[in-house]
């Protein structure tokens, strides 16, 4: 019986390996584009960069060190030059693809930190398993611009897994949706009709600004920004002020906002600054046939009749009078109730024409439209 060279003992106690095996080995050698690691085999294992990650220009002396030990998968056997292919990064795909689904069928949570911005959404890496969050699956609101996300940490969920075609779809507005659903709900039971709140202007059109107020959008709308009249709201709030209203009222998950808090009410005192007798002076805010409408102070307008404008004949307002002119006038009828006010201007004529004064009016604004419309 021959004896055995030490080559072939050496190489009968060295283990056997195959391709596709999972190996345990410890780095001996770090460079930048490879790691060397002994896995108990005749040759050493060569994990180049490319087979480390899908990641470009990583250090691998920045991941790895002499003495570490570390899982990776036999890519080749036998390389042509008696050197073992290792690959790290197939075997994390493996166990990545086995994480995404026990995630998709649990409906698990995920966290990554964004990898890189596309055209049409974001991509994101698990485990070497790289997933795909559409732009639309990105936010509940539309966004044009998604570059704010790029290496920010996101969470989503899987809502399609495919290893076969390795299609891995991420959706993060459906935990915005559910997120939000709960805040609303919380909020809707802690606030009450007139409730004073804070919030954030997150749109304006040309009927309101829907203020964000922690949990749920409110509507302010046009004529409940001011006592005052408010033509274009997006001259009075642009998206980001801030804003404290009131709550007036509540509709199911509706909720309605208003800036007309009563104390600033400009109908409070006005019996007493305009009651009839007393002159006044306003700015033309707008006209109609039958006459021109005087803003005597925001939230308050009075109607100066055509036919008290002048003790001459006028066919219609505009002939003498123009928006944004000021005039003088005396408040012939108030009604509070209505909150009308009646003026005129015959009232203030000369002495001469008193007999004229009496041809003051008091007008009921809404008879006075409703006839001209007529």
């Amino acid at each position: 019986m021959s004896e055995l060279t030490f080559e072939q003992m050496l190489e009968e106690s060295l283990k056997t390996i195959h391709t596709g095996e999972v190996v345990e080995g410890t780095v001996i050698d770090v460079k930048p584009e490879e790691i060397i690691l002994n896995i108990g085999y005749k040759s050493d294992g060569i994990l180049t960069r490319n087979e480390y990650t899908n990641e470009p220009n990583v250090d691998l002396t920045t991941v790895a060190k002499p003495g570490d030990t570390m899982e990776v998968k036999v890519l080749k056997v036998n390389d042509g030059e008696g050197q073992v292919i290792l690959t790290y990064k197939r075997l994390a795909a493996d166990r990545g693809n086995k994480r995404i689904e026990e995630a998709y069928n649990n409906k698990e949570v995920l966290t990554a930190k964004v990898a890189q911005v596309l055209d049409g959404g974001l991509s994101v890496v698990i485990d070497e398993v790289r997933i795909f969050i559409p732009a639309s699956l990105v936010s509940d609101v539309f966004e044009k611009d998604l570059t704010k996300y790029a290496g920010q940490e996101v969470q989503f969920v899987i809502s399609e897994y495919n290893p076969k075609r390795r299609r891995y779809i991420g959706d993060r507005k459906q935990l915005l949706v559910a997120e939000k659903a709960e805040m609303q709900r919380k909020l809707l039971e802690s606030i009450q009709v007139g409730d004073v709140v804070e919030g954030v202007v997150k749109n304006v059109t040309d009927f309101g600004a829907f203020i964000d107020i922690g949990g749920a959008d409110g509507l302010l709308h046009i004529s409940e920004m001011s006592w005052g009249r408010v033509e274009n709201p997006r001259k009075v709030f642009k998206v980001g002020d801030k804003v404290k209203t009131f709550i007036k009222e509540i509709s199911g998950t509706k909720i309605a906002l208003s800036l007309k808090f009563e104390d600033a009410n400009p109908w409070k005192n006005a019996d007493e600054k305009y009651s009839v007798g007393t002159e006044v002076t306003g700015r033309v805010a707008r006209m109609t046939d039958f006459g021109a409408f005087i803003e005597l102070e925001p939230g308050v307008d009075a109607l100066l009749h055509v036919s008290q404008i002048s003790r001459e004949h006028i066919e219609k307002p505009a002939d003498v009078l123009k928006v944004g002119e000021e005039v003088t006038a005396k408040v012939v009828d108030f009604n509070s109730n209505d909150k009308k006010i009646s003026l005129s201007i015959k009232a203030l004529l000369s002495a001469e024409s008193a007999a004229e004064q009496g041809d003051a009016v008091s007008v009921d604004i809404d008879e006075v439209i409703a006839a001209e419309e007529a």
